[in-house]
């Protein structure tokens, strides 16, 4: 088990194998360590076509859209950061290059408490100062604390979004 208060093991790496593992349990259809990774109660946010939310569609067994196999659908990450308490992985669909996605996971003592869900979309991840209740992100301008920014999108055609942390 991954403590992050050895000091071999930092939060970082904590996370990292926790979001394989999670990847790895969707992709062998592990429900019992997928429901152990996850909170009971999960926050949820989906960005993009309701086509495309294959994430709770694997989660809840939900095959609502005719053309949507879930069976041999899986998520392999391309790109895995660790900021803070939230994880973010981008990868492209399996089938079709021009579709990416990034998912931002919240990760509170080991478990995934917050699942953040985007498709099509061009993802920034900038620090929320919480001294204040505005954040302002001119565009362009260095009181942005952008930390990290999607790769795989296509900025010109996609839209895009500000999380901030």
């Amino acid at each position: 088990m991954c403590n992050p208060h050895h000091h071999h093991d930092t939060a970082e790496e904590c996370h990292r194998d926790l979001l394989s593992n999670f990847y790895e349990a969707l992709a062998t259809r592990d429900a019992t360590t997928v429901h152990r990774l996850l909170a009971p109660y999960v926050e949820w946010w989906f960005h993009g076509p309701p086509s495309c939310n294959r994430l709770m569609g694997l989660l809840t067994g939900s095959t609502t859209t005719a053309f949507d196999d879930y069976r041999f659908f899986t998520f392999d990450p391309l790109l895995v950061v660790s900021i803070g308490s939230v994880v973010v992985a981008e990868g492209y669909f399996p089938d079709n290059r021009n579709v990416t996605w990034v998912h931002a996971l919240t990760v509170v003592d080991g478990i995934i408490t917050q699942v953040r869900e985007y498709f099509n979309t061009s993802v920034t991840v900038a620090r929320f100062d919480k001294s204040t209740n505005v954040h302002v992100a001119p565009q362009g301008g260095d009181n942005c604390q952008c930390v990290w920014q999607s790769k795989l999108t296509d900025y010109k055609s996609m839209p895009s979004l500000l999380l901030a942390i």
